[in-house]
C-alpha cells in the first residue's frame, strides 16, 4: 500500500489552506498515493491557543466541509483521512477524525479521546472528549487504528487499536515548540514524541504514522508568542524502523510504500500479544493505584 503523509502549515485563510492541501493530494496521486493523511485541523489555523467563543464557528460548516472532502476523496479514488472540527449540537462539539473511502462515502470517523490542556493549547474548552472509543477503521486499503494528537502519549490507545486489528496507527497532529524553550529541552520534546511513538510500532508489531503541521502561529490572544510547529511526520515499521522522517519547516507530501505482510512477519518473531499476562492486567482501569 501506498500512504501519503501531507505535512502543511496554514496559508493565512481557510481557503487557502485547502487550496494548498488540494494541490498536494493531486500531487500524492500523482505518485500512486492509495491512502492520503492529513494533519490535525488542517483547515484552519491552530485556534485552540487561546479561549474565544467566536473559534466555534468555525465548526458551523462541519456538513459542508464533509460534502467537499467526500467529492474530493471520490475525485482521486482514493482514500482519505481528514481531520475536522465537528459540531454535534448546540454548544457539544468534538475534535473528530472523518476517513472517506475511494467513492466518497464515510468509511468512518474517529473522536479524539484525550484532550489536552496546556498553555496555547487549550482543547478543553473546546472539544467534548470522544465516546465512539478506540475502533479501528475498515477500508478498501486496509484497517487503520485512526487516533489524534495528544493521543500519541497513551500506550493504552494503541494497544486496544492493536487488539481490535488494526493494521497501521495513524496520528493527525498539531504540536510544536514555544520559541522561548531552550534548545536542549526542544530537543528532549521532540525526541519524546519521536519515542513513544517508536514504543507503539515495536510493542504491537505495528506500522505507525503521524502527520504533524509546520510554521509559526502567532498567539492572537497576547499571552504567548506562539507555536513553531515542528513538523517531522514520519512512518516508523513493526520493529521501530525509520521509513520516513521529514523536516522541521517546510511543507511537503510524502509518500511511502509499505508492506502490511511485515508485521505478521514481526509479530511471529516478537510474539507480544501472545504473551501478555491479561489475568493480571485488571487495574489498568483505574486512575491510580493506591
Amino acid at each position: 500500500m501506498k500512504i501519503a503523509l501531507v505535512q502543511q502549515k496554514f496559508h493565512s485563510s481557510k481557503e487557502q489552506t485547502v487550496k494548498k492541501t488540494c494541490e498536494f493530494i493531486e500531487e500524492a496521486v500523482k505518485k500512486g498515493a492509495e491512502l492520503v493523511c492529513l494533519g490535525e485541523l488542517h483547515q484552519n489555523e491552530y485556534f485552540c491557543q487561546s479561549e474565544n467563543i467566536a473559534y466555534f464557528d468555525y465548526a458551523n460548516n462541519y456538513e459542508k466541509d464533509i460534502e467537499f472532502w467526500s467529492n474530493i476523496a471520490k475525485k482521486h479514488n482514493i482514500v482519505l483521512l481528514t481531520s475536522l472540527f465537528e459540531k454535534r449540537s448546540a454548544g457539544l462539539y468534538h475534535n473528530t477524525a472523518v476517513v472517506f473511502e475511494k467513492n466518497g462515502n464515510i468509511a468512518g470517523k474517529y473522536r479524539k479521546m484525550h484532550i489536552p490542556d496546556d498553555p496555547c493549547f487549550y482543547e478543553k474548552f473546546y472539544f467534548t472528549p470522544g465516546d465512539l472509543g478506540f475502533k479501528p477503521i475498515q477500508t478498501s486499503v486496509g484497517k487503520l487504528g485512526v487516533l489524534i494528537c495528544w493521543d500519541q502519549w497513551y500506550p493504552e490507545a494503541a494497544r486496544l487499536m492493536a487488539l481490535q486489528g488494526a493494521e497501521i496507527l495513524i496520528y493527525p497532529t498539531a504540536i510544536g515548540w514555544f520559541d522561548k524553550d531552550e534548545e536542549e529541552e526542544k530537543q528532549k520534546q521532540l525526541n519524546a514524541w519521536l519515542g513513544i511513538q517508536k514504543g507503539h510500532a515495536i510493542a504491537n508489531g505495528l506500522f505507525v504514522a503521524a502527520i504533524n503541521r509546520v510554521g509559526f502561529e502567532k498567539d492572537l490572544s497576547g499571552v504567548e508568542d506562539g507555536i513553531r510547529f515542528w513538523g517531522k511526520s514520519f512512518i516508523f515499521g513493526p520493529q521501530g524502523e525509520e521509513l520516513c522522517l521529514l523536516d522541521n519547516e517546510n511543507e511537503c507530501v510524502k509518500v511511502v510504500e509499505i508492506d502490511k505482510t511485515r508485521s505478521e512477519n514481526v509479530r511471529r518473531w516478537w510474539p507480544f500479544l501472545r504473551d501478555r499476562r491479561i489475568e493480571y492486567f485488571h487495574d489498568l482501569n483505574k486512575r491510580f493505584i493506591d
